[in-house]
Formats: C-alpha cells, sequence, structure tokens
C-alpha cells in the first residue's frame, strides 16, 4: 500500500542551467547538480530528455543517462552541455541517488523560456549566472 512506502523526499538538491561563457557569437551553457545536503549522495543516476512544439510540429530530443558514483555534501557535477535551441522545449532531468541505502528520486523541468535573463540568479556553490529548480 500507498501509505507503507518511506517518505523519501527530495530535499537541498538542485538542477540548474548555467550560463558559462559568452561571446559575440555565441554563449555556452552547462547543466549542474548541486548538493546542498550535508551529507553526500550516491550512486546519483540522471535522465535527461527535451520535448514540446517548435515552428508547429512536435520535437523530442533523445534520452541521456548520467551515473555518477558519488557528490560530496556542497559539491556539483556537470551533467551536460545544453543548446539554446532546446530554450523553447520542456526539459527535464529526472534525479534518482541513494543515501545510507534508501533510494530518492525527483523529476526537475524546466518550462520552455524559463531559462531567460529575467530569471537569472547568482548559483549556490557555482557562483555563476543562471536559473535553478530546487
Amino acid at each position: 500500500m500507498k501509505k507503507d512506502l518511506p517518505d523519501n523526499t527530495v530535499e537541498d538538491i538542485a538542477v540548474a542551467v548555467a550560463l558559462e561563457r559568452e561571446n559575440i557569437e555565441s554563449k555556452i551553457w552547462y547543466v549542474y547538480l548541486i548538493n546542498l545536503k550535508k551529507q553526500a549522495i550516491d550512486n546519483v543516476l540522471i535522465t535527461s530528455r527535451g520535448y514540446g512544439e517548435k515552428n508547429g510540429e512536435q520535437v523530442k530530443t533523445s534520452t541521456l543517462r548520467h551515473m555518477f558514483p558519488v557528490i560530496l555534501s556542497g559539491g556539483y557535477t556537470l551533467i551536460e552541455p545544453i543548446d539554446e535551441e532546446t530554450f523553447g522545449l520542456t526539459n527535464e532531468y529526472w534525479l534518482s541517488y541513494y543515501i545510507d541505502g534508501h533510494i530518492y528520486d525527483k523529476k526537475f523541468i524546466f518550462l520552455p523560456e524559463s531559462i531567460v535573463d529575467s530569471n537569472f540568479i547568482k548559483l549556490p556553490v557555482l557562483n555563476k549566472p543562471g536559473v535553478m529548480i530546487l
């Protein structure tokens, strides 16, 4: 029964899209996982995909899978580069990890056009401009 399942709520974990660098011709963007917990997380699995409508047609990106053995407390890891062309799509990152043998998972979704200058903050730990979902 659902009531018998443990309440493994994901807290103090963020996915962020950071502006890495820019020049006159282009901007370089990366997606990071940030561990704001006071403990490490283990066996981290992240799947990423984009989907939505572009120019009146349904579009889906490839599903990518990323595995990281451990992310230390207060640490971060680069998930993947991201192309500005996908900012008009829904970008989904599904995270699973373990703490003390218990599994946690959460879906982080960047809605279309949410990665814009007006939503930028100074990202914790990374100290770069970007958009973050906690």
